[in-house]
């Protein structure tokens, strides 16, 4: 049988690289793909819903789809824990699921995952991520994510230290660790994380040279899981099973 998918955001940069894995992967099919002048009855008749719009229109998406029992990958950035407790009781009320993936990149979940797995042995640490001038939200999706795996991974030793975190030039504050976003031609995406502690630092750096290739494997891995989850999942790292993924 034929999952049959929504794509909405389908024309946008990533919805065409999306679509263009979708239509050549066994079992899916893409049904419509919505854009700005559509209406929420067009997602009627999918088994699918896979966001791709913006950080302004996704929750509606979401909404959209759980009002229709419909499952949805989310790819949109912008969805922070405090995001995704807005549509939390939705979500909970139905028998529907949702996948959250702020990156489908598997070397950019690794390297989160070994930045979460690093958090715990040194007192502070900063993300400074940078994406194409087209990009629209800042933070990342990514590095919201990162940012919020390496405090959770911070239970017992407590929060980052952040001196002088008042300061604009310091950062937006993301779970309490300093965050600073570039947007400029002739990048994709490209994150580093800086861990320090007495006397060394550790670096962890992902860039992403080629969207297309680079997402393609995860998106694969993560249109049957949507299809099929329950709940509420967020990160790729839940799907390629790396140690540290864990349900919302």
């Amino acid at each position: 049988m034929t999952t049959q998918v929504a794509l909405v955001g389908g024309t946008g940069r990533l919805g065409r690289i999306i679509h263009g894995v979708i239509e050549a992967l066994d079992g899916f099919e893409v049904r419509t793909v919505l854009g700005s002048s559509s209406e929420w009855s067009e997602l009627d008749g999918a088994d699918l819903v896979v966001d791709a719009s913006t950080p302004a229109v996704s929750i509606d998406v979401v909404r959209a789809a759980v009002d229709r029992g419909l499952n949805a990958l989310v790819a949109t950035s912008g969805w922070s824990q405090e995001r995704i407790a807005l549509v939390r009781p939705l979500i909970a009320a139905s028998d529907t699921g949702i996948l959250f993936i702020p990156n489908f990149s598997l070397g950019s979940a690794l390297g989160s995952a070994l930045a979460a797995a690093a958090a715990p042995f040194f007192p502070s640490a900063e993300i400074i991520e940078a994406h194409h001038d087209g990009k629209i939200d800042s933070p990342s999706g990514t590095a919201v994510r990162t940012a919020e795996l390496m405090v959770q991974a911070r239970d017992e030793q407590g929060p980052f230290q952040a001196p002088h975190a008042d300061q604009r030039a310091r950062g937006q504050q993301v779970a309490g660790l300093p965050v600073h976003s570039l947007r400029r031609p002739g990048v994709i995406a490209k994150q580093e994380v800086i861990l320090s502690g007495a006397g060394e630092s550790l670096s962890i750096v992902h860039d992403t040279i080629d969207s297309a290739a680079a997402y393609a494997p995860g998106i694969r891995l993560a249109l049957p899981f949507a299809r099929d989850v329950r709940g509420i999942v967020v990160g790729l790292e839940n799907i390629i099973d790396i140690g540290i993924g864990a349900r919302a």
